[in-house]
C-alpha cells in the first residue's frame, strides 16, 4: 500500500503503511536536530519520560490540490506529573 489517500492517519503505524508519511516523517527529525531542539540526558531518579505522538497533516493548496505531507514529533506535555 504505497499510494497515499487523502486522509490524515490517526497514529504512526496507520501512516507508516504509505510512502508519503514515510518520507515526510525524516524530514521532522531533521529539522529537530538542525534546531537542536532537544538534549539526550541521564534521567534523573524519580522522573518520567514524557511521551510524545507523531501528528499527521496534509497541507492543501489554494486549488485543494496536496502542497505536501507534514508531520510533527509532538511532546505530550499533558502526560507531565505535576506534583498533585
Amino acid at each position: 500500500m504505497s499510494l497515499c489517500s487523502h486522509v490524515e492517519p490517526n497514529t504512526y503505524s496507520e501512516a507508516m503503511k504509505h510512502n508519503c508519511w514515510r518520507k515526510a516523517t525524516p524530514c521532522e527529525i531533521f529539522y529537530l536536530e538542525l534546531n537542536q531542539t532537544w538534549d539526550n540526558v541521564l534521567l534523573p531518579k524519580n522522573k518520567t519520560v514524557i511521551d510524545c505522538k507523531w501528528v499527521f497533516i496534509i497541507k492543501y493548496k489554494t486549488d485543494e490540490t496536496v502542497e505536501r505531507y507534514k508531520t510533527r514529533l509532538m511532546a505530550k506535555g499533558y502526560t507531565i506529573n505535576k506534583g498533585h
